[in-house]
């Protein structure tokens, strides 16, 4: 991974492949942002001109690269848009920054080393600025050969597009005790948000439900976490029939995994559960073509709450967090559950499944149960969980729904805080009504208008009572097909593992929500 680290050179003074610094859009054109004053100096203060010749406008995410000027140690100059200029007094936006950071590590792949001299004001600052250069310069190569399809320069192109190897904060404090306990945060958080992006790039023939469970073993034993693995004949003992209902068509069989960080002073307990289809067909009803080919990321709810619970045990949080994966493969076969089938849940509800592409909820609601017995002060589930979120709000905010509106509105809260875009979404009771079944307790669908919302009042039903509960729908998010922006790669997003933990970091606070 990426090394952070923070620096007392000035930007004309660090030695490194480039230097980045910050410009914004002003009233009357680019304006040069703080950090960025040496190399302004060393272009006679005429730096924002040279931009402007070159097309630069200090838009967001803009990448503009130039030769460094006499009296820069670096041989190149990366200047990258912030966005409008704040208003005389006000700061830049810590999301502004992790955004341009972003922009500019992954314009930087194949440098060994970049000097960022964008504004640090303070300790956050910088940490947005490591955590946004962290997550931009991040690539996924694991299924790809040294140089394969680039002939003869296959591995000099492939050193190319390695990704930025140190990232280097200018003005930053290395002796300042807030400045690196902020740094080293980001190193921890990037470095598990980067974990759930491998697993939720990895192919499906490389990730089932046995496979992502031991993962989820391999760093229990690394960061001191407690792990258990229930396989199919202890989901079969114990009723799990929404886990098992939804594996049984597959080779593969489902798996639930409890993965928890503790602490000796804690006084309060998360669970986080995170919906873990490592590949979803549809089953029997079958997904149209051209709805498969991303279907490896459907899993990516568990991933989240995995690299959560991770990041809770590295940061030493004082507060129990307790990581619910349900995974399993939902394929057709002769053995499939059929649309009109009936299952009987962990919690011994009934459900008619009466749609097996509407799985999630299946695999959610067992789990679910199985948390709420532990008595958690709060349950926080993540899940791809239906194209009805993405087509409500697109595909860059994640939907909230809860059982108590003062923890929902927390959640977005936090969620806009470290810069994850969310909304936050109503449960209308009289859309319950639509998953009445006439052979069991409830259908795993109701009214197609609203899907969404039906599909967070099912899960709603498998909540213990009295435990605050929300529900993040992350369809829209987890997985980027377009080119990548800011520190937003193509392919697996990592979403809602900011939120996830920062909620975490205020529960320990005592400020649960």
């Amino acid at each position: 991974m990426t090394a952070l680290t923070l620096s007392t050179s000035s930007a004309a003074t660090v030695r490194a492949d480039a230097v980045v610094v910050g410009v914004a859009k002003g009233a009357k054109g680019v304006v040069v942002a703080p950090g960025a004053e040496a190399v302004d100096k060393a272009f006679g203060g005429k730096l924002a001109g040279v931009l402007e010749t070159l097309g630069a406008s200090g838009a967001e995410g803009e990448v503009t690269k130039l030769p460094a000027a006499d009296g820069l140690k670096t041989p190149v100059v990366l200047a990258v848009g912030l966005g409008d200029a704040p208003a005389k007094g006000d700061g830049y936006a810590h999301e502004a920054l992790r955004r341009a950071a972003g922009s500019a590590a992954r314009a930087l792949a194949g440098s060994k080393k970049a000097g960022f001299a964008l504004p640090v004001e303070d300790a956050e600052a910088a940490a947005a600025v490591g955590e946004g250069a962290l997550l931009g310069a991040y690539a996924f190569t694991a299924f790809r050969s040294n140089g394969a399809g680039n002939g003869k320069n296959g591995k000099k192109n492939d050193a190319k597009s390695a990704p930025l190897a140190e990232v280097a904060i200018l003005g930053g404090k290395p002796r300042d005790k807030e400045f690196k306990a902020a740094t080293e945060r980001a190193q921890a958080l990037a470095a598990e948000i980067n974990r759930a992006r491998d697993l939720i790039n990895t192919p499906s023939n490389a990730l089932d439900p046995k496979s992502f469970a031991a993962e989820a073993q391999a760093a229990a034993k690394e960061f001191g976490l407690k792990v258990e693995v229930l396989d199919e004949k202890a989901l079969k003992k114990g009723g799990y029939g929404g886990l098992l209902g939804v594996g049984q068509g597959s080779e593969a069989p489902p798996r639930l995994v409890r993965i928890a960080h503790t602490h000796p002073k804690a006084d309060k307990t998360l669970a986080l559960v995170g919906k873990g289809i490592t590949y979803d067909s549809g089953g029997i009803s079958l997904k149209p073509a051209g709805h498969n080919e991303t279907m490896k990321c459907d899993m990516s709810g568990a991933a989240a709450v995995f690299a959560a619970v991770v990041t809770a045990a590295r940061l030493g949080l004082e507060v129990n967090v307790t990581g619910w994966l349900a995974l399993a493969e939902n394929m057709p076969s002769g053995s499939a559950t059929r649309p009109g089938d009936v299952l009987t849940m962990y919690s011994g509800k009934t459900v008619e499944v009466l749609n097996t592409d509407a799985e999630g909820r299946l695999v959610l609601a067992d789990a679910l149960t199985r948390a709420s017995e532990e008595e958690p002060d709060a349950i926080v589930d993540v899940a791809t969980l239906t194209g009805a979120m993405v087509l409500a709000l697109g595909h860059r905010h994640f939907g909230i729904m809860a059982n108590d509106d003062a923890f929902r509105t927390s959640i977005h809260e936090i969620a806009e805080e470290v810069g994850e875009q969310s909304w936050p979404m109503p449960m209308p009771e009289h859309l319950r009504k639509g998953m009445d079944s006439p052979v069991a307790d409830i259908a795993n669908m109701g009214e197609r208008m609203g899907g969404g919302l039906v599909a967070g009042l099912f899960l709603k039903e498998f909540i213990g009572e009295g435990i605050p509960w929300a529900h993040l729908d992350i369809a829209g998010p987890a997985f980027h097909e377009g080119s990548p922006w800011g520190y937003t790669p193509k392919g697996g997003t990592g979403s809602a593992v900011r939120t996830l933990v920062r909620l975490a970091e205020r529960t320990a606070a005592g400020d649960l929500g």
